[in-house]
């Protein structure tokens, strides 16, 4: 047993697992979580590393999830937190299911929320500790044809600066981490396939791992990942926000709109 604890959500695929590949090398005994059964995969490929690797099955949208995850830690202190488990949804929002979308916020928002709440409670009171919350920077613009996926991830960008501000007089560091469109799972589950940016050349999901791991360690309060979308934060700062929907339109409208739409 190492004698320092990283918890990784979102960890089956994508950026939550190069983050626990990661942390495995830097020595920290590992408890990755997901909602599906792939989190047990991902875990036996660590198994390699020396560190203990414990796999969570839980559905981080719900309360008892994340109950469940914390239940999973044995009443260990937790070194690091890496909260991105996340949910994406393309299409026009009229045309979305409200079951999907609840899910969106229940996983990226609520879920988020109550787990930073519970873990960075820990921290202060021991006044160490290390979060790292994936962002986007598609929290800085509006998304139309990604409506409610963009308006979440503006939440968690603003919550972890908020969070941060009110976490300065201590030793619990807050870093956000603002990729661009990453080589993951996500495009596919949020059925986005057939828009521009889905079908378009995106990062490698190791080296936004690596800019976020590097930017949480060092203590920053941010990192966009990736030059082009360093360019695309700073100007949405002082692009109109009516133009910034237009943009975005044009990277995630779908093929069949009318479809995407609702039939309107």
């Amino acid at each position: 047993m190492a004698d320092k604890l990283a918890v990784i959500t979102g960890a089956s695929t994508g950026i939550g697992k190069e983050l626990a590949k990661i942390a495995a090398r830097e020595g920290y005994d590992l408890i990755l979580v997901a909602d599906e059964p792939a989190i047990d995969a991902a875990a036996g490929e660590l198994n390699g590393y020396g560190v203990q690797v414990q796999a969570v099955e839980a559905d981080l949208a719900t309360f008892e999830g994340n109950d469940r995850l914390l239940a999973a830690c044995g009443g260990r202190q937790i070194d690091v937190l890496v909260a991105n488990a996340g949910r994406g949804l393309g299409q026009g929002f009229l045309a979305q299911d409200p079951a999907e979308w609840r899910r969106v916020i229940d996983t990226n928002v609520t879920g988020t929320t109550y787990l930073l709440q519970k873990v960075l409670q820990q921290m202060v009171a021991r006044d160490s500790g290390n979060v790292l919350i994936t962002g986007s920077i598609a929290g800085l613009i509006p998304g139309a044809w990604q409506a409610v996926y963009n308006a979440t991830k503006a939440y968690l960008d603003s919550f972890a600066y908020a969070l941060r501000e009110e976490l300065k007089d201590t030793q619990v560091n807050v870093t956000v981490l603002m990729p661009g469109p990453t080589e993951t799972e996500f495009f596919r589950r949020a059925g986005l396939l057939d828009t521009p940016v889905g079908e378009a050349e995106k990062a490698d999901p190791a080296k936004v791992a690596e800019d976020g791991w590097a930017a949480m360690t060092g203590g920053k309060p941010h990192i966009v990942s990736g030059f082009v979308n360093k360019l695309q934060a700073a100007m949405s700062h002082i692009t109109p926000d009516t133009l910034l929907a237009k943009m975005h339109t044009a990277q995630a409208k779908p093929e069949d709109v009318e479809e995407a739409r609702g039939g309107m």
